[in-house]
């Protein structure tokens, strides 16, 4: 067992498997972290502009995730990762306050729901073409709390553009400032 743990919260059609959380979990691996990823039950499609059902699968995501962390020794640990997602960053922000932990954050994409359990010592990343959450409302509630926001501009839900080669730089610029910012908590 490692002093250090990064925990994937991925979002709904964002898996593991996907870059921005494929990468990071092979950065937190590289800097000696054991990896467990929160895996939900079945949620609903179709949820963006339907800020109850985002709602409901947030809590049915976040009790799953209870189930699955309840073994947890959080103090076992010199360093812990959040590395969340979409829904996710909602999942592991509110995870957090809940138990009362304090782990580093990293939120991809972060939602609505997830700004008023933002921890400060997170950093975030949003494209502003991003259908699933508005950009000033992102940008507005990152600042409230202090957290660094990666704007990436026209960049969609998957930080992504179209321009596949771009793209490629986007993730690029992303994992590069994720790195920076693994190496440089404490």
């Amino acid at each position: 067992m490692s002093n250090q743990l990064a925990v994937l919260f991925p979002g709904i059609g964002y898996h593991i498997d996907k870059p921005l959380l494929y990468y990071s979990a092979k950065l937190a691996r590289a800097r000696g972290c054991d990896l467990l990823a929160v895996q939900y039950p079945a949620l609903p499609t179709g949820l963006r502009g339907h800020t109850e059902k985002i709602e409901q699968a947030v809590q049915t995501a976040l009790s799953a995730a209870e189930e699955q962390l309840t073994a947890i020794d959080w103090t076992a640990y010199d360093r812990v990762f959040f590395l969340s997602k979409s829904i996710g960053t909602a999942i592991a922000a509110r995870y957090a306050v809940q138990h009362n932990i304090h782990p580093r954050q990293v939120y991809y994409t972060p939602i609505e729901q997830a700004l008023p359990y933002l921890d400060p010592t997170g950093i975030a990343f949003h494209g502003t073409a991003d259908p699933w959450a508005n950009t000033e409302m992102i940008t507005n509630g990152c600042r409230k709390v202090g957290i660094p926001l990666y704007l990436t501009e026209n960049a969609n839900h998957s930080m992504e553009t179209g321009d596949t080669l771009h793209d490629i730089f986007i993730l690029h610029d992303i994992m590069d400032e994720t790195a920076h910012w693994m190496d440089s908590t404490t």
